[in-house]
């Protein structure tokens, strides 16, 4: 982002700030910000929110994050509970827990271990994932898109509390890529080069380039190769 520097605004304990532009953002505790946020490094730790947007070089979130607007980082960590009501934009993003966006995602690179919500399209480079809850998006598209499951683990039991009774899979219309590697995802159609299905998917059509398989158990509609 290579914004100019400016002062910094930190929050300790519970209190609201007023938007605007900073050089870093530290926020421990509970704190609101009134507006759209532009900064270099922005830090919470505990509940907060911003009643506005978020653009940051470096976001890292750790416990309930939610922005009313838009979110612009070049590198994200989360560990915890975020939501963002518009869309995400960003180089890496990196999860632990459970995230939801209202909106579209377009991430170059997309590591989750948890649970996740994508009201859109879910734009990736890469997509590594490990489901210990519910994930969701309208359709997910890019080069490489993996999602595995983690049977069990102390994550599973804080995402049972946020999200509870919903199954740990995948939920999306349609999947489209070039090396796609899937486990306990329900989809309609997974378009892709090299096309791996595994246990627990249930896929309406899969239409491949050079290479498939899929695990005995799987339950596929249709598949097709296509191409030269």
């Amino acid at each position: 982002m290579n914004q100019p520097a400016q002062g910094d605004l930190v929050i300790n304990g519970v209190s609201t700030a007023s938007g605007g532009q900073y050089g870093r953002v530290k926020i421990d505790g509970v704190g609101t910000v009134e507006g759209d946020i532009v900064c270099a490094d922005f830090d919470c730790n505990g509940m907060t929110k911003i009643r506005g947007s978020l653009a940051a070089d470096t976001m890292d979130a750790d416990g309930m994050f939610t922005i009313d607007g838009h979110l612009s980082a070049a590198r994200s960590f989360v560990d915890g509970h975020m939501k963002v009501r518009g869309s995400l934009k960003g180089d890496s993003f990196s999860v632990n827990g459970l995230i939801r966006v209202d909106g579209n995602c377009e991430i170059e690179s997309f590591r989750a271990e948890g649970a996740f919500e994508v009201g859109g399209l879910l734009n990736v480079g890469t997509m590594d994932v490990l489901l210990q809850g519910r994930g969701k998006a309208g359709e997910i598209g890019g080069e490489s898109i993996r999602v595995v499951r983690k049977s069990s683990g102390p994550l599973n039991k804080l995402l049972s509390w946020f999200v509870p009774r919903l199954a740990t899979e995948l939920h999306v219309e349609s999947i489209e890529g070039d090396v796609i590697d899937l486990e306990y995802t329900q989809a309609e159609v997974v378009r892709g080069n090299r096309v791996r299905i595994g246990k627990g998917c249930t896929i309406g059509l899969v239409e491949y380039r050079t290479e498939f398989s899929a695990h005995p158990g799987a339950k596929i509609g249709k598949e097709a190769k296509v191409g030269d």
